[in-house]
């Protein structure tokens, strides 16, 4: 079996080479790419394991590339850039990277990323990816067969399918914080297309629900980026 081919999209054609060199020498097929057209005929022609994506590649909308190449590909992608803010990690990940490294890196980190975002998608194809009929979090218990949720006591809670769906989504991403775009366009929230203010307003009325005696809902709000739903889930 052919090792993984790593598909270098880097600006910087000495680093492109050096992380090059780095890859093969840790057993990796390596694939350099200077522009997007390149990324996207590799991704339709070759058997691309890893796409390691610097977010300058396309200048100011270099983050909005990594969720162009998730669109037509699951392949797992690195994003790396020499902006290495919180916000930019978060939001290079609600994008659609599976990880995200500043610049400048070492070869032997990027070796060490990419086999870790390989042996994690070994392990989720392993479990099939498939969503259990059930996830239960602070005493809750939400069933996806039957769309419907019980409280700590067993009591059912009406949802609408607006808000089951806005659940769904952060119960799928437990502990990852979501961005508020993001969120709308995985829940399939289409209110409001110019606002986010559909969201928050979905949000207040998920946590006015999902609150029981002194408890208060699982959702926390990440300040000017979006929500992260902070409850431990279970799958059964």
């Amino acid at each position: 079996m052919n090792p993984p081919l790593v598909l270098i999209a880097e600006t910087q054609a000495d680093l492109r080479r050096t992380a090059g060199a780095s890859l093969e020498q840790g057993g990796f097929r390596v694939l350099p790419a200077t522009s997007a057209h390149d990324i996207f005929q590799a991704l339709g022609t070759v058997p691309v394991g890893v796409v390691v994506l610097d977010a300058a590649l396309r200048g100011a909308d270099g983050m909005d590339l990594c969720r162009d190449v998730r669109e037509v590909s699951d392949v797992p992608v690195i994003l790396v850039s020499a902006n290495s803010s919180e916000v930019d990690r978060v939001v290079g990940l609600e994008l659609g990277a599976d990880d995200y490294m500043a610049k400048p890196y070492s070869g032997r980190e990027l070796a060490a990323r990419v086999r870790a975002v390989l042996r994690r998608g070994r392990g989720e194809r392993a479990l099939g990816l498939r969503r259990q009929a059930q996830a239960l979090f602070d005493g809750w218990v939400m069933d996806f067969s039957r769309r419907e949720i019980r409280n700590p006591v067993g009591e059912p809670v009406d949802l609408t399918a607006a808000e089951f769906s806005l659940l769904s989504v952060l119960v799928d991403h437990p502990q990852t914080v979501i961005a508020r775009l993001r969120l709308m366009e995985l829940a399939g929230v289409r209110d409001a297309p110019s606002s986010d203010r559909s969201i928050d307003v979905l949000i207040s009325r998920l946590r006015r629900k999902l609150r029981h005696g002194d408890r208060a809902a699982p959702i926390v709000t990440i300040r000017s980026i979006g929500y992260m739903f902070g409850a431990i889930v279970e799958r059964r």
